[in-house]
């Protein structure tokens, strides 16, 4: 971005570019014969130039090459292929990549994202502001555009049914927000606690609003009065859309729609009806990935892939595009700053040869070629994660099988009823059913002809030794159990299991490891993928972590597991912020109520 501290400075940088523009100074790249992506006026332009100056586009036009062209001017022939802006995620987790922002960086590059609008809070619920602190280092020097949001809700809720591993409190969050280096505050999560004013959460959005930055939001499910009370806290976007009928309402209340098709959780087909079928007006509307994990971005991509998902249900290429771009650039008021090839603008460029298939050749960030052909002809400068990032799965003790017992205190043998968390595929939220289940000496049991397995919540920041128990449905899991520490958003220990041999087991290894995933059948560990930092992040490639989380993949598939990243779904198991039912270290919790449930109905 263009800061000066002084005119003089300003004076001088505007003036080269000016006269850059103007062919008085030689362009650095010149892009022709490009066929335009003009995301300003919707339309393609043909056989166009583009000149470049620095890290700005300077001129865009049809002028010929030569008037801007010096000595050492790099020169680019489109041949007819399409240019576009570099796409923008409008909403994203890092850590949810499971790889640090020098991998991620390296890893969606070539799928043409140059621009992330990033919420750390994952990070955050782990170590608080310094890991917030460690990922503004670390993105300094990296191509890839990190525009990095002040967490809201770590923890997630104030309604203090699970225990977080830090805090940002309003104080905190108003010295933050007031940085120039943050853009946004992050998904407001405690949609409760707006709605019941919650003074602590009212004033981090009153401290955002008053330096004129924007409050994005985070309302699954929310319809009505409860809708409207949301968005009067100053609340303007919303990424929980899984219908078109609850996009639609919040597009008519006022709200950026944002559209996300992560790898767990597949909006697209049902959301982007209210454009192909309501014919809304598509600029208020925004994609996102809202987390992909890496095997999905190395085989299907990252918003290149969103965009093409959007394409598939039959927008118009350049209208899918405009919603990763111009869009969300002007919702972040960037689009001065990026969003669309014209003059002034950063130079974040797509070479794409396939506009319909969204097939990218080249990338070019900051006015530098940094993807050619689909490959990084860059290096990235290294970064190291201090040691006690990497120390944070703390327990109490090690666990027992019977800590995992769930006891019934009047049913010795037979049958007793019992609130479930069922999982929906491909989905965050989840349902609340009730079915009776076995007991057998006042222990309650899966019942797996039913497809009910056990599940349990492991605190890991503060060696209190909390163990929330429950049952969950709709995982096809037939035997042994799955655990990790990556478990939103509070990221304590979630593990299921067909046994509590096997639970114990996963959750005593996962520890002794510092954090991952892990699973274990027959009391053999038979897959692991380690995260030391923060118990979420590895420092290995994109590459590896990818074979890894694959072998995880496998496991849990060769164990009974049906569903489409199981992992994820597992990992949204303790979000209580979002409906209907969720699982915390203190117990079951009615996400709609914001209350602790018995997991026995027995009065």
């Amino acid at each position: 971005m263009l800061l000066f501290n002084d005119f003089s400075k300003f004076l001088k940088t505007i003036t080269d570019f000016i006269k850059a523009a103007l062919g008085e100074i030689k362009s650095d790249l010149i892009i022709h014969n490009a066929n335009l992506v003009n995301v300003c006026s919707g339309e393609i332009q043909e056989n166009i130039c583009i000149a470049i100056y620095r890290s700005r586009i300077v001129y865009v036009g049809k002028d010929k090459p030569e008037n801007f062209r010096g000595p050492n001017t790099i020169i680019i022939d489109a041949k007819n292929r399409y240019v576009s802006p570099g796409l923008l995620d409008a909403h994203v987790h890092v850590e949810s990549s499971m790889v640090t922002l020098t991998q991620f960086a390296k890893a969606v590059l070539p799928h043409g994202t140059t621009g992330i609008f990033a919420d750390p809070h994952e990070i955050c619920n782990v170590l608080g502001e310094q890991g917030l602190l460690l990922m503004i280092e670390e993105s300094k020097n990296l191509p890839l555009k990190f525009f990095l949001q002040v967490p809201s809700c770590v923890p997630p809720s104030s309604s203090g049914v699970e225990t977080p591993g830090a805090v940002l409190n309003a104080s905190t969050v108003k010295k933050l927000i007031i940085n120039r280096i943050f853009h946004s505050l992050g998904e407001v999560m405690d949609y409760y606690g707006v709605i019941y004013c919650d003074h602590e959460m009212l004033e981090k959005i009153k401290a955002t609003l008053e330096v004129n930055k924007i409050v994005t939001g985070h309302a699954p499910l929310l319809r009505g009065k409860e809708l409207a009370a949301y968005i009067t806290s100053g609340v303007s976007s919303c990424h929980e859309n899984t219908t078109w009928s609850e996009a639609l309402e919040k597009l008519q209340l006022g709200l950026r729609v944002i559209i996300r098709e992560g790898s767990a959780w597949r909006d697209v087909k049902d959301v982007i009806k209210i454009v192909t079928e309501q014919k809304v007006d598509h600029h208020r509307i925004l994609l996102a990935t809202d987390d992909r994990h890496p095997r999905d971005i190395i085989k299907e991509g990252h918003m290149d892939f969103v965009v093409r998902r959007v394409i598939e249900e039959g927008v118009d290429p350049i209208k899918a595009i405009q919603m990763a771009t111009i869009n969300t650039a002007t919702y972040y008021g960037l689009d001065s700053q990026i969003g669309s090839v014209s003059p002034g603008k950063i130079a974040d460029l797509l070479i794409i040869s396939d506009l319909t298939r969204m097939i990218v050749d080249d990338v070019i960030a900051n006015g530098r070629i940094i993807v050619k052909n689909g490959k990084l002809i860059v290096d990235f400068p290294h970064f190291t994660y201090p040691d006690n990032f990497k120390r944070t799965v703390k327990l109490k003790k090690l666990v027992r099988p019977e800590d995992f017992e769930i006891k019934s205190s009047k049913v010795k043998s037979g049958q007793v009823k019992a609130n479930i968390i069922e999982v929906v595929e491909a989905k965050t939220i989840t349902r609340h059913v009730v079915e009776t289940v076995p007991v057998r000496n006042y222990v309650v049991e899966p019942d797996l002809e039913k497809d009910i397995i056990l599940a349990a919540v492991v605190e890991r920041h503060h060696f209190t030794g909390n163990i929330g128990k429950g049952l969950v449905k709709g995982f096809g899991l037939k035997s042994g159990a799955f655990a990790s520490t990556v478990s939103h958003d509070t990221h304590n220990i979630v593990v299921i299991g067909t046994n509590r041999s096997d639970m114990s087991l996963a959750v005593n290894s996962i520890a002794k490891i510092g954090g991952g995933l892990i699973t274990v059948d027959k009391g053999e560990i038979r897959a692991v993928l380690d995260l030391p930092i923060a118990g979420l992040i590895s420092e290995e490639p994109l590459e590896s972590v990818a074979n890894k989380l694959e072998q995880i993949e496998n496991s849990l598939k060769s164990m009974g597991c049906k569903l489409r990243s199981a992992f994820m779904t597992i990992s949204l198991l303790a979000l209580t912020v979002i409906p209907e039912i969720r699982l915390s270290d203190k117990g079951l919790v009615d996400v709609n109520q914001m209350k602790i449930i018995p997991v026995l109905i027995e009065d």
